[in-house]
């Protein structure tokens, strides 16, 4: 059972993590359909104004309340985000929040923090806000997914970028859930679970990003087809352990060695598109986006290594 800070604290740190990632999501969606599918541009459009409030909400509480850790990790944002952002909002032409980023830079953690009812509470509605409009999201995806897969529609997503931003929208509504009954987020969801899920995800990044370069990039081409082989057999591992714990200390430092390096090649794709010296159709804020996710793998792996 939670106690009522250590509520408050997960939760805060959860959105300031996946509530950037979901406003990212909708962005994502919203400049790949072609003009005959505008009414989903303007759908996208609104989850992603919507994120941006929620995310505006919880950087108002999250200050001097959420730890230290989660703030220098780099999983909210990273120092090539604000770049990134007026980037990809000069490339498309959409309003990208960057206050937003600017004011999450501004953000101080704290250690220890004393019982506040009231924050409490409106930590309790922001999560049930939040849940309602994950769960919209989540459905809006499956929706285009299903649309794509029977060739209703054509976007320049992939299929399995769109399934695969649906299942991490589909863990962070699980996350919120479990925190929502004061649960602990370890004790629901396991560490093979964990790393099972996060290495599928480390493999489709490496996949999407060899799918993205230009064809002339054959060395960067070639290592992220080795991230993505590599990932592919960390995840069907962090599988087998899940019914044999024997093999779990071996799966988490092979991924943690993995998670390390994919972590540095997405920092330096970050800084080489942002510096126009990779050639791509790789947009600068999803580069941002997927080395976020490695900065906040790494941070679970290091806590699982603790215990």
């Amino acid at each position: 059972m939670l106690s009522g800070m250590e509520f408050v604290r997960q939760s805060l740190e959860l959105h300031l993590f996946f509530g950037r990632i979901m406003k990212e999501h909708s962005f994502f969606l919203e400049v790949s359909f072609t003009p005959k599918d505008s009414k989903f541009s303007s759908q996208a459009d609104n989850f992603r104004k919507e994120f941006d409030a929620l995310l505006a909400d919880v950087i108002l509480l999250s200050n001097g309340v959420v730890s230290p850790e989660v703030l220098q990790s780099g999983e909210v944002i990273t120092q090539y985000t604000l770049s990134a952002e007026m980037a990809s909002a000069y490339f498309t032409g959409v309003d990208i929040q960057t206050k937003l980023t600017k004011a999450e830079a501004g953000l101080m953690g704290e250690a220890f923090i004393k019982p506040n009812p009231m924050l409490e509470r409106k930590v309790f509605l922001l999560n049930q806000k939040a849940m309602s409009l994950i769960s919209a999201l989540i459905k809006f995806k499956a929706n285009i997914l299903s649309d794509v897969l029977s060739c209703k529609m054509f976007t320049v997503n992939y299929p399995l970028l769109i399934d695969h931003i649906m299942r991490e929208a589909k863990l962070y509504l699980h996350m919120i859930q479990i925190l929502q009954n004061r649960k602990e987020i370890d004790e629901e969801i396991t560490t093979y679970e964990q790393e099972f899920f996060w290495n599928t995800i480390m493999a489709e990044h490496s996949k999407f990003i060899r799918g993205l370069l230009d064809p002339a990039e054959n060395e960067l081409f070639n290592a992220a087809n080795n991230f993505g082989n590599e990932f592919d057999k960390l995840a069907n591992e962090a599988k087998q352990a899940m019914g044999n714990s024997l093999f779990g200390d071996k799966v988490t430092n092979e991924s943690l060695k993995a998670t390390k390096e994919i972590r540095d090649f997405k920092a330096a794709g970050t800084k080489g598109i942002l510096e126009c010296k990779i050639r791509s159709i790789i947009i600068p804020l999803l580069a941002d986006h997927t080395l976020r996710e490695a900065n906040h793998y790494l941070r679970l792996l290091k806590i699982i290594k603790k215990h």
